[in-house]
């Protein structure tokens, strides 16, 4: 592999976002001021512009902003009326969050297995776990990377399912034209620091084209109440603060130059790592990967990580364990070979430095780096 001209670099992050923060530091310090002299810190303007921003951004008729992807996740559910006795079809490689939202409003997950090329939920094994409790099906745009949602919004009419888009990590992405969160019944952000949209701390959006559901999502974001001090039910503590909906809306005017630029990181890696004995990530051929991951696969993923870890390069094993194994849900009598593609992701997927920021020279020595071993 032919190193680049510039000097290469000795250590890569895994995640930079000092330059980022330098460019925005003055116009966020801004932001800051006139929230503070506006005396509106929860729920104020900055939230109510970026939820119609977002939305638009987003195809969607609304957008409720909530306190994390986690959250979005369970008033998603409990918007949606589901609850004790029902079960939600989900995928076993995905962030923990995924299926606990289900536990927490007492839903049971049914784990389904995934796409060995796009790591997506399969919809064919998602049909294979219908049953007459099935209410609903909770996809995840896994790192960046539109699930097949013709085929799941298919399923789901055919079913009288609801869908729920866990797009926490696919800010931008795209499926068939249309952008992630805009093809469900809900579609579920998180903007913790490390996402394709990220705001300094956390936060949640949750879109939605139903009245009557955008309706119960802002009565459940505070605390079930239908106006001050009056409550329909037991709800929660789950607002966006008014300083992070002022970064969000400065962050969200550049969001196609950032993804162009994760695409671009991406890009370079496909070229360098092109010819290894390796798997690189494969986009559908319908849709737009917005990479808030670069994730690749190889059997000796450990002797991979341990070479990059000792070249200072940062890196990231997402995920060792599924779902349907982790100890919290030994209850429902999954075993090892239930789902093996899942099982077998989780043994040799290994997700590398992608940031905006990231230069080719720094792709560069990574690469190298893989190739070593």
């Amino acid at each position: 592999m032919s190193k680049p001209q510039d000097q290469t670099p000795q250590g890569v992050p895994y995640l930079s976002l000092q330059k980022e923060y330098k460019e925005l530091r003055d116009e966020w310090m801004q932001a800051i001021d006139g929230a503070g002299a506006s005396g509106a810190f929860i729920l104020g303007p900055n939230v109510r512009a970026f939820e119609e921003e977002a939305a638009a951004y987003i195809g969607a008729k609304h957008a409720i902003a909530v306190a994390s992807g986690t959250d979005a996740l369970v008033l998603s559910l409990r918007a949606l009326g589901i609850g004790p006795g029902d079960e939600v079809i989900t995928t076993p490689f995905t962030f923990f969050a995924t299926a606990e939202a289900v536990s927490l409003v007492g839903a049971t997950p049914v784990f389904a297995d995934v796409e060995i090329g796009s790591f997506n939920i399969d919809p064919a094994s998602v049909a294979a776990r219908i049953t007459d409790k099935t209410r609903a099906i909770l996809p995840v745009h896994i790192f960046g990377n539109p699930a097949d949602m013709t085929r799941l919004n298919s399923l789901a009419r055919g079913h009288g399912l609801h869908i729920i888009e866990d797009a926490a990590q696919a800010f931008g992405a795209q499926h068939s034209g249309q952008r992630a969160g805009s093809m469900g019944d809900c579609g579920c952000f998180s903007f913790y620091p490390t996402k394709v949209l990220g705001c300094y701390g956390d936060g949640g959006l949750i879109t939605t084209s139903s009245d009557e559901v955008k309706a119960r999502l802002i009565q459940l974001r505070n605390h079930g109440a239908t106006r001050p001090f009056i409550h329909a039910e037991a709800g929660y503590n789950s607002r966006l603060d008014e300083i992070q909906a002022a970064l969000l809306r400065i962050k969200l005017r550049d969001i196609e130059k950032a993804i162009a630029a994760r695409r671009q990181v991406a890009s370079w890696y496909d070229e360098m790592l092109s010819g290894l004995d390796l798997v690189t990530p494969k986009p559908a051929v319908n849709g737009r990967h917005a990479y808030n991951l670069y994730t690749i696969r190889h059997p000796r993923r450990d002797a991979l990580r341990e070479r990059l870890n000792a070249c200072k390069i940062g890196n990231s094993q997402c995920y060792p364990q599924p779902l349907h194994l982790q100890t919290v849900y030994a209850e429902l009598g999954y075993k090892e070979g239930d789902l093996p593609v899942a099982e077998a992701l989780c043994y040799e997927t290994l997700s590398l430095p992608i940031f905006p920021d990231l230069s080719r020279a720094q792709v560069a020595h990574v690469c190298e780096q893989v190739a070593e071993v």
